[in-house]
């Protein structure tokens, strides 16, 4: 029988979920061609379709997150082009008041995300959240990305978590179906991760608008005693 007295573990991903994932679009879609350009002495539009040969080849792998593979690979120091625009890094909507209930209510927070440590390092500083979270982990120190079973598999391994009753929210459905492989039942994703992007209309799994909205489930599903 369910231990109900334990309230569930709470994974959270970073980019699109916690944070504002327009950040990340400005950066590998926006600024990066330019200063790729720039580099290489080529037009904004060369730029573009070389990188998006690159990013179509490096997707859903473990470079695709590496700042430094991303740096040897065009030539621009893009650890530093993150660090250059960090003001422009955003918490989404009811992130706070959402960690701020859970810390009140005694559940245990993580952060799961693909960036690579030292992104994760800055950003968090940048946007303070850190002490809201009892397990913060990169896939980089991992060794696989979230879209792989082996993360789950070797997390389990690292930081023992309540497979079933845990909740697991992350804005990419791939990610989302790997968690759910390895067991994962409580799995929402992100209506719009990315404030400037189109609110969207079809998931495989519960979407958050706000995140805050999770409350309201963490609540009913606390009334109705369906943590595992």
């Amino acid at each position: 029988m369910p231990n109900y007295s334990e309230k569930p573990t709470i994974i959270f991903d970073m980019d699109g979920t916690l944070l504002d994932l327009a950040y990340d679009d400005f950066i590998w879609n926006h600024q990066l061609p330019l200063r790729h350009a720039a580099t290489h002495d080529c037009s904004l539009e060369q730029s573009k379709q070389t990188l998006l040969q690159f990013y179509q080849q490096y997707n859903h792998t473990l470079n695709w997150y590496s700042s430094q593979f991303w740096t040897n690979k065009v030539g621009v120091d893009t650890l530093a082009l993150q660090k250059e625009f960090k003001h422009k890094v955003a918490l989404r909507t009811g992130c706070l008041e959402l960690l701020q209930y859970l810390k009140q209510h005694g559940y245990a927070c993580w952060i799961a995300t693909n960036a690579d440590r030292e992104g994760l390092k800055f950003k968090l500083e940048h946007t303070q959240i850190a002490a809201y979270f009892d397990v913060i982990v990169s896939s980089e120190s991992i060794g696989y990305p979230k879209e792989d079973l082996r993360f789950w598999q070797k997390l389990q391994a690292l930081h023992p978590f309540p497979i079933k009753s845990s909740y697991f929210i992350d804005d990419t459905e791939k990610v989302l179906a790997a968690a759910e492989k390895f067991g994962i039942q409580h799995l929402i994703s992100i209506a719009q991760p990315s404030s400037l992007a189109a609110v969207r209309t079809e998931s495989a799994y519960p979407m958050l608008t706000d995140l805050s909205d999770l409350m309201v489930m963490l609540k009913h599903a606390e009334d109705l005693k369906i943590y595992a």
